[in-house]
C-alpha cells in the first residue's frame, strides 16, 4: 500500500495539473484499497470463513453508518470538492455566509481563514450543498461605489469629473474601463454608481475603496457640485 502511495504520487504529480490536496487524496485511498485486498485474502489463506464475518460486518456497518450519517457525507463531499475543485489553497471565497482563505480541505471540514484573523471549519457537505463565491478565481474583481449629487447639478459633467477621477487612482485598473452611470432618482439627490475593476484580494478592495471614494469627493468639491445632506421639508398650515 504504501508503495502503491509512492507510486501514484509521483505518477499524477508529473502530469502538471494537479494540486498536493488531490494528489494526497487519491494515493491514500488506493493505499486503503490495498490494505483492505491484502488483509482478505490474508484471511483465506488462513481459512478463516468470511461469509459470516462478512455478515457480522455488515450488520455492524449499517448500525454505524446510521450513526456517523455526517461523517460519511462530509467525507464523500471532501472527496467531490478535491475532485471539482471549485478552489484551491489561498483562494478567498464566501460560503455558508462565511468569507475567508482556504487555508485547508481536509476529509471532514473547509478551514478558511477570515479577514477578521478567525479560523473558521466548515463541514464538506455544506460548502457542497450551498453556493461557493470564488473572488479570486478570475484574477479581478468590481466593486461599486455610490455616490449622491445635488438635483440642479449638470449630470453629464458629474459624471465625467467622477469617471476621470477614478480612473487616476492607483489600483483601479484599466481594462476593463470604470464606468458611472445614473443609478437613481433618491429622496434628496440623484445616486451615481461608480463602478470599477481591481485585484481580487479583500485587502485591495477596501484600499482602493477608500481611495476611490476620497478622489472623488475631492473632484466634485473642486467642480463645485455638491453632495447633499437628507432633508425634509415642513410646512405648517
Amino acid at each position: 500500500g504504501r508503495v502503491l502511495q509512492a507510486l501514484l504520487s509521483r505518477r499524477i504529480d508529473g502530469g502538471g495539473d494537479s494540486d498536493e490536496d488531490t494528489t494526497g487524496l487519491v494515493s491514500r485511498f488506493a493505499g486503503y484499497v490495498v490494505v483492505v485486498a491484502g488483509f482478505v485474502y490474508a484471511l483465506s489463506i488462513l481459512d478463516v470463513r468470511l461469509a459470516p464475518l462478512l455478515g457480522a460486518l455488515g450488520i455492524g456497518g449499517l448500525a454505524i453508518a446510521f450513526a456517523a450519517q455526517s461523517i460519511i457525507a462530509n467525507f464523500i463531499a471532501s472527496i467531490l470538492l478535491q475532485l471539482r475543485r471549485p478552489f484551491r489553497r489561498g483562494d478567498q471565497i464566501a460560503t455558508n455566509d462565511v468569507e475567508g482563505t482556504v487555508e485547508d480541505v481536509n476529509f471532514r471540514t473547509v478551514v478558511l481563514r477570515t479577514f477578521d484573523g478567525e479560523r473558521v471549519f466548515v463541514p464538506c457537505s455544506e460548502v457542497l450543498d450551498n453556493p461557493i463565491v470564488n473572488y479570486t478565481a478570475k484574477g479581478r474583481r468590481r466593486t461599486t461605489v455610490d455616490i449622491g449629487v445635488a438635483y440642479d447639478a449638470d449630470l453629464d459633467k458629474a459624471r465625467a469629473v467622477l469617471l476621470d477621477a477614478t480612473a487616476r487612482v492607483d489600483g483601479v485598473l484599466d481594462r476593463p474601463r470604470p464606468e458611472v452611470w445614473v443609478e437613481a432618482f433618491a429622496d434628496s439627490a440623484v445616486t451615481l454608481a461608480v463602478r470599477y475593476w481591481h485585484a481580487p484580494d479583500a485587502a485591495t478592495l477596501w484600499r482602493v475603496r477608500n481611495e476611490v471614494a476620497i478622489a472623488c469627493k475631492r473632484a466634485l468639491d473642486d467642480a463645485g457640485i455638491s453632495i447633499p445632506f437628507p432633508q425634509r421639508v415642513i410646512r405648517t398650515p
